[in-house]
């Protein structure tokens, strides 16, 4: 008789462990089943690489999100080369993914694989930045920042700063701006530097302005500070203006402009897009001027439009993330407030 109390006793004690605990776990599990029907949503992710703080925070931050509304994220670097990229979306495509999201190298030659995808019907949404397609219905909808405002808004604070600061030129009766570009062919690059030269036409002294010299710095702080190191050799003591495509080029800069002896932010005034720690810390130690912000945060609305895109609900064509400028006055009080 004592043999059978304890066994109910124990079964009884099995059943409320269960109980108790079980939910909990089934709340884990239904976090999972993020897509309808109950079944865990696989995305497949291709991003650029590494080439700087900006790439880390982003990359973070969709590995993050995905973890967080539990989606099984089949992540590839493709190390900076279009072919790897594309290996991968193949790669997605035959593992019969439920969405592909990338981040595209350069702006053109998807049109055949995101055709493969289309056939296959997996949805694809860019990110980012831009692709030029033949049939725009080939993705879904792009999330990302709009990096022809971006360029716009460097000039438009440039303007504005040099007026307010009562500027001269170094030499002659221009201020002369040295670019450095992102990657050749890259969306964000093209778009940054058409922002910026649409602005600077459509300002009312845009004849105070002239572009000096403009190359690719590939988005690196090595290869920013490289050519930032043979714009001085051989216009050093005519530059006003640096605009670098992104912060770690800048930051590059910053080296070869001290190395030449000159004292950036002050000789020269500079101003870059990103807006990343390191940036913050250059304009506090009053070695730049200003940042733009591009947003790399992009992580949650990535995966809440993944999941509306698989739930058949209607979804904008463009997801812009929200996007401020910084200037240096204000960064000693923001920098302890940034998350990359």
């Amino acid at each position: 008789m004592k043999k059978v109390i304890s066994l109910l006793l124990a079964i009884s004690l099995l059943v409320l462990a269960v109980g108790c605990g079980g939910g909990d776990q089934a709340k884990k599990d239904d976090a999972k089943a993020a897509s309808s029907g109950g079944k865990q949503i696989t995305m497949g992710f291709s991003q650029i690489g590494a080439e700087s703080e900006w790439r880390t925070a982003h990359t973070e931050s969709i590995k993050s999100a995905a973890k967080t509304a539990g989606i099984n994220l089949q992540f590839s670097d493709a190390q900076q080369k279009q072919e790897n990229q594309i290996k991968a979306i193949r790669s997605f495509i035959a593992q019969g993914v439920d969405i592909i999201a990338f981040v595209p190298i350069v702006e053109t030659g998807w049109d055949t694989v995101l055709k493969e995808a289309k056939d296959a019907k997996i949805p694809v949404i860019v990110v980012d930045r831009d692709v030029k397609l033949s049939d725009e219905s080939l993705y879904i909808a792009k999330i990302g920042t709009d990096s022809v405002a971006e360029g716009k808004k460097v000039f438009n604070w440039i303007d504005e700063y040099m007026k307010k600061e009562n500027k001269q030129p170094r030499s002659g009766d221009k201020f002369n701006i040295v670019v450095l570009e992102g990657t050749v062919g890259s969306s964000v690059a093209i778009g940054r530097a058409n922002g910026f030269k649409e602005a600077m036409a459509a300002a009312p002294d845009a004849a105070k302005y002239t572009i000096l010299a403009s190359q690719t710095g590939e988005f690196t702080r090595q290869k920013g500070q490289e050519v930032m190191e043979s714009f001085l050799k051989s216009d050093r003591d005519k530059i006003d203006i640096l605009f670098a495509h992104n912060d770690d080029m800048a930051l590059g800069a910053i080296q070869a402009i001290e190395a030449a002896g000159l004292k950036p932010g002050k000789d020269i005034t500079i101003i870059s897009i990103d807006s990343v720690k390191g940036m913050f810390q250059a304009m506090i130690d009053g070695k730049a001027n200003c940042t733009v912000e591009c947003n790399p945060l992009q992580g949650d609305i990535l995966m809440e439009t993944a999941k509306k895109i698989l739930n058949k609900e209607e979804v904008p064509k463009n997801v812009y993330v929200e996007e401020g400028i910084f200037p240096a006055d204000v960064a000693a009080k923001t920098l302890p407030e940034r998350k990359y």
